[in-house]
């Protein structure tokens, strides 16, 4: 990867290694979410993806995913705008919206456990969309994401 590529380069001139590198870790994109046909707000849920691994954080089958769940986001540089619901923390987003990495990121700190130990990642609180039955999924919301059009 480039030196500090994220600092230099748009997000449509990385590599697919140096996009894949952004990804802090914290799953928080693979909580589920809800949104309402009316108003087009977004509710998070603490119920992540069945193909989370929650200890790690990471996708339990990452190069199979779409194939196996049919609603799994891809984030890519084209379609990042479009993801307004990612938290600010989010690197793809700070980078997106021109501000700096985060301390904890793992390509500023060099450790991939740091963004977990500062309760950053959905490690602390996630669980299995395997564990809820899908008649209680709104029971699990923990936050409401209002969508301006």
């Amino acid at each position: 990867m480039r030196e500090r590529f994220w600092e230099r380069f748009p997000l449509d001139e990385l590599t697919e290694q140096e996009w894949e590198a952004l990804c802090d870790g914290c799953g928080q994109c693979c909580l589920l979410k809800i949104q309402d046909e009316a108003s087009g707000d977004i509710a998070v849920l603490k119920v992540a993806c069945e193909l989370l691994d929650i200890g790690s954080c990471r996708c339990g089958d990452y190069d199979n995913r779409f194939d196996k769940v049919a609603d799994c986001i891809q984030l890519t540089p084209e379609r990042v705008e479009d993801f307004r619901w990612l938290p600010r923390s989010c690197g793809y987003r700070r980078v997106y919206e021109g501000r700096k990495l985060a301390r904890w990121h793992p390509l500023i700190s060099g450790d991939s456990q740091r963004m977990h130990r500062k309760g950053i990642s959905v490690q602390s609180f996630a669980v299995s969309q395997r564990e809820v039955p899908e008649a209680d999924l709104e029971e699990h919301i923990i936050a409401i994401l209002p969508i301006d059009s």
